[in-house]
């Protein structure tokens, strides 16, 4: 009679890849698997909720950045997003074709180009806001508001942590 096993989960490590690491080292690295698994499914889990509307997450965060920025430059958005700024630039470009943001020389320095959310925009999120609200309570549904504080809080320490070893992008 053959048994068989669970496949191998792509969060932890080979048995061959942990024996000589230690308990921190191990939890670190599922840590780190799954919180990029989560990020992806919870972007995926957006971008569904978006496509409809011919938006991505990443629009959404970019517009999301704009709103909270007031005007901010190509390169402070890019900077709140943690992308290149070429990458934005074809996030703001898509948003403008749709009449979402618009794109501005600064008043006082040419080389500089502003975002600025549109009264469409604006229109648009506060038909959107209370569903989208609902859709990420119910994905977090299952921490009370303590286990969320103190997911918040760690995921906070670890940013800090790679913004402190100046490993995040600028």
């Amino acid at each position: 009679m053959s048994t068989t096993s669970d496949p191998p989960s792509p969060l932890r490590l080979r048995p061959d890849q942990a024996e000589d690491l230690s308990e921190q080292s191990l939890l670190a690295v599922q840590a780190f698997r799954t919180t990029l698994h989560l990020a992806a499914r919870l972007r995926a889990a957006m971008d569904q909720r978006l496509r409809e509307d011919g938006l991505t997450t990443q629009q959404a965060a970019l517009i999301t950045v704009v709103e909270a920025a007031g005007t901010p430059s190509l390169s402070e958005a890019a900077s709140a997003l943690t992308c290149t700024r070429q990458n934005l630039k074809q996030l703001a470009n898509a948003l403008e074709r749709k009449g979402l943001i618009e794109l501005r020389p600064d008043r006082h320095d040419a080389r500089v180009t502003r975002l600025v959310a549109t009264p469409r925009s604006r229109a648009y999120w506060a038909s959107r806001d209370t569903s989208d609200v609902e859709a990420v309570t119910a994905w977090f549904s299952d921490l009370d508001p303590p286990a969320l504080r103190t997911l918040l809080n760690s995921l906070e320490r670890v940013l800090a942590r790679v913004d402190e070893r100046g490993e995040a992008p600028n």
